[in-house]
């Protein structure tokens, strides 16, 4: 084997929202950029993490047969089947419906092994034991309450915490598909988050999405406030105090002028205001360094 054949990389979950609607992969590795390498998604079709000795024709031959309705474990075997590399491969699998797949060639590193159910695929390689799997899987199926993205990340944290990649830790990587769930709705990458090189970087990668949740959630539409009466002259307050008079009646395009500055476009909707933008506002005008 040559060139990115060589890629030694270790554990991932690969996972379909229980509505159906997102699909998404969590990985971490002590290697650099894993979440370069490892994962491919597309909305309403599926998601594949390639690991162990990768193989990124994975990526795109897996999804075209998802595309076609091939269910996960078909896609996992007519992978390896046609990959004379087999052996020394590691993949996980998870189709728009049903369970999801996984293979470990019987070459790769150990520990190495993998567990798969209806929606998820879990599998690492060069791992601590298979305490590690069952803490992805155990963590995955008791997150039912947590948003998407954060449920992955919950179980990655599991896994690193259940002795993960036997190593040592240097990058992570998530990434989440929802048809029209990119920005603005212009596309379908909702998440695509790396740390490539950190000496914690699921700390890191959590970091990021709690920065990712803030600034590109779309707001929730029980939580908005009219931006009318009281509100507005606050909003307006705050908002002249930051350098954008606005009028206290109806404050909304300085409103807007700021939010784009503060890249919170995403959250604004029109004639009201969602408290997280509020209180981002509120902080942003309290003497000390700014929000983030």
């Amino acid at each position: 084997m040559a060139g990115v054949n060589l890629a030694r990389v270790t554990f991932s979950l690969v996972a379909r929202s229980a509505d159906g609607r997102m699909h998404g992969i969590v990985v971490a590795s002590r290697f650099l950029a894993a979440g370069a390498l490892v994962p491919a998604a597309e909305a309403d079709v599926g998601a594949i993490a390639t690991q162990a000795h990768v193989n990124l024709a994975y990526r795109p031959q897996g999804l075209a047969l998802l595309r076609t309705g091939v269910s996960a474990s078909h896609v996992v075997a007519g992978l390896v089947a046609a990959d004379p590399e087999r052996d020394h491969r590691q993949l996980g699998v998870v189709a728009a419906t049903g369970p999801g797949a996984t293979y470990t060639g019987v070459h790769c590193h150990g520990w190495a092994g993998g567990q798969a159910g209806d929606g998820w695929a879990a599998q690492g390689n060069i791992l601590t034991g298979p305490e590690v799997v069952d803490a992805l899987r155990d963590t995955w199926l008791a997150g039912g309450d947590l948003p998407f993205a954060q449920r992955l990340l919950a179980a990655l944290r599991a896994g690193q915490e259940a002795g993960g990649d036997r190593r040592g830790r240097q990058s992570a990587g998530l990434m989440v598909v929802r048809q029209g769930g990119g920005y603005g709705g212009t596309g379908d990458l909702m998440i695509d988050l790396r740390v490539d090189d950190h000496p914690d970087p699921i700390t890191e990668l959590d970091r990021l999405l709690a920065v990712h949740t803030l600034l590109f959630d779309r707001p929730d539409p029980a939580t908005l406030l009219d931006l009318a009466g009281a509100v507005a002259a606050e909003v307006a307050g705050l908002l002249t105090a930051l350098g954008h008079p606005a009028d206290p009646a109806d404050p909304e395009d300085a409103l807007v002028a700021w939010a784009g500055l503060e890249n919170l476009e995403e959250r604004l909707v029109p004639g009201r205001i969602d408290p997280v933008v509020l209180a981002h506002l509120r902080a942003a005008a309290r003497p000390g360094p700014p929000p983030r």
